[in-house]
């Protein structure tokens, strides 16, 4: 029997990763698990004043990953069904080493070690990047009264953080498939055709595992 599949979509803030999560679980029959936004109290503070608030936002999403990953292992892959989340755990780190301070970081980074050990890691990741004019657009677009304040400079250092930690994730997980897209040159919710073209990679993608479905 092959893996079961875990597919998680990652990148920059505002690149698609929940409405291409979305259209995945759709097509695949796999369960979707979103992460918690806005419904993070700390976070427009946080996008207000960023030294003030980083280890509170922080937290919040970190806690809330553990449990959300904790009912997915029990509720749905430990009873064998698949499942396509709209982000990876480890992101929190590439946040936390951008926004706290080493006092805080420090504390935070031991915490995630001890959370994250024994709960389950996707054993496929989907990365979209795109220029900061995209993502600044579809933040605006969304229209998210949060993200209203996020500032151009924070969100180009963010895309150069992920794309320096998806380079590292490749060289140390090489049995993790890792599925690049440009999301420039592909708009997969306007566009059907950009949609079947990632589909289609992640089928092969599965063939490849012998992920069983």
């Amino acid at each position: 029997m092959g893996q079961l599949p875990f597919i998680a979509v990652e990148g920059p803030i505002g690149v698609g990763k929940t409405s291409l999560a979305n259209k995945l679980s759709s097509q695949f029959q796999f369960h979707l698990l979103k992460e918690i936004v806005e419904e993070n109290p700390f976070l427009g503070k946080f996008y207000d004043d960023i030294e003030e608030w980083s280890f509170q936002t922080e937290m919040f999403f970190l806690c809330n990953r553990y449990k959300q990953l904790e009912d997915i292992e029990n509720n749905y892959l430990a009873k064998g069904k698949p499942v396509v989340a709209d982000y990876h755990i480890a992101k929190n780190m590439i946040f936390a080493q951008r926004t706290l301070k080493e006092k805080h970081l420090e504390k935070y980074e031991n915490i995630f070690n001890i959370l994250t050990e024994d709960i389950p890691k996707p054993n496929m990741v989907i990365y979209i990047n795109a220029s900061l004019e995209t993502l600044l657009d579809r933040i605006q677009m969304r229209g998210r009264d949060v993200e209203q304040n996020i500032q151009a400079t924070y969100l180009q250092q963010l895309s150069l953080d992920y794309n320096h930690f998806m380079t590292q994730f490749e060289a140390q997980h090489p049995d993790i498939p890792v599925i690049r897209l440009n999301g420039d040159e592909l708009d997969f919710v306007k566009h059907q055709s950009d949609l079947e073209y990632i589909v289609h990679l992640v089928q092969e993608h599965l063939k490849e595992g012998e992920m069983v479905q």
